[in-house]
């Protein structure tokens, strides 16, 4: 994602649509919708920049 980047942050990136293994892993966290953030155990569905900027600053 290009606003993590943009931060310096660390991620791994999983295309849903070419990776059934992650499809199940974003359907088990409870999300059909991209994308779904996952920052020290806390779930983000849909860019919310307020809500991962939140969770990056803890």
């Amino acid at each position: 994602m290009e606003y993590l980047s943009q931060k310096g942050v660390a991620f791994t990136e999983k295309n849903v649509s070419e990776d059934p293994k992650a499809l199940d892993e974003m359907r088990q966290l409870g999300s059909q919708k991209t994308p779904t953030i996952v920052i020290d155990g806390n779930v983000v569905i849909g860019f919310n920049r307020s809500q991962i900027d939140d969770l990056l600053a803890k």
